[in-house]
């Protein structure tokens, strides 16, 4: 479990955070669940009866009628589950046009770094910042291209945060817009030395990053998500995140790193997904129970 110094920044990881969206909708699905299983339980017992009668009958159209309004709300449920799911596919969109802004600004700077799309990662490889062995110390070299990143970071980052004391036309321009809830500089090391140890040294370089990232730009700790914390944060993890998963001296190198993964304010997507594959399960077994009253023998 990676270690995160909240002194230096918002909470952790936003998937942490129970979304207020997310959390109604699960509460939503179990009762329509339970429901669901109240209907069935009823419909399969009625149709064991022989003796049918017109109050029976009329129970039976009854739950014939819930289970309509069962599928309508089901109807419902999903398409705001996929309006969630659109605006996610939006954020992602967003970010991975802010990690490209990021790297060719720094390509036009002589820094070439790696971005992770698909994670929001921008990678800060060995070639742009090394950290000897058992060490946290940015000297030389990696402290230059620090500073180079923390002078593109406060270029690009006031479009896309919510902003605090910052006098930008672009800061918080749309406040609909999708915008960053956290940039976390995780630190990383190999796999030498012992764990214990390792875990410190990785926070170790994540907050000496973060110090002199916001140091050369003072400005970036102004910068806020909507809930009007500092985005920037550090988290360290150890050697548990390889990059590169070999014994050798080239792959201890590359997993000596710093990554800075940009967390945006809508970070739900596999909750969502498991929430509407729950929906569809529900689906079949609302076709069950109509399939159960409609086989009910009630001449």
């Amino acid at each position: 479990m990676a270690f995160v110094d909240d002194s230096l920044g918002p909470d952790h990881h936003s998937e942490e955070d129970e979304n207020y969206f997310v959390s109604m909708t699960d509460m939503m699905v179990g009762v329509l669940f339970i429901f669901i299983i109240m209907l069935m339980v009823f419909a399969l017992n009625f149709k064991q009866q022989t003796d049918v009668s017109v109050d029976q009958i009329e129970r039976l159209e009854q739950a014939r009628r819930q289970a309509e309004i069962v599928a309508d709300r089901l109807d419902s449920l999903k398409e705001q589950v996929r309006v969630e799911l659109r605006q996610i596919d939006k954020s992602s969109q967003v970010r991975s046009a802010m990690l490209q802004q990021i790297r060719a600004r720094l390509a036009a700077q002589g820094l070439d770094v790696q971005i992770d799309l698909a994670n929001g990662v921008l990678r800060l490889t060995e070639e742009a910042v090394r950290f000897p062995a058992s060490s946290a110390v940015l000297s030389g070299p990696a402290s230059a291209n620090v500073r180079k990143i923390a002078v593109v970071l406060r270029e690009v980052l006031p479009a896309y945060a919510k902003c605090v004391a910052i006098q930008s036309s672009s800061c918080g321009a749309n406040p609909d817009a999708a915008s960053v809830e956290t940039v976390f500089i995780e630190g990383h090391t190999d796999v030498t030395g012992a764990d214990d140890i390792n875990w410190q040294l990785s926070t170790e370089r994540a907050v000496n990053t973060y110090r002199l990232i916001t140091s050369a730009e003072p400005a970036l700790r102004k910068l806020s998500n909507r809930a009007g914390r500092e985005i920037i944060s550090v988290s360290g993890y150890s050697s548990t995140r390889p990059v590169i998963d070999e014994a050798n001296t080239a792959a201890y190198a590359s997993n000596r790193r710093i990554d800075l993964r940009f967390v945006m304010e809508v970070e739900s997507g596999q909750r969502l997904k498991e929430v509407l594959a729950l929906t569809d399960e529900m689906e079949g077994q609302l076709l069950n129970l109509r399939s159960a009253i409609d086989a009910a023998d009630v001449k």
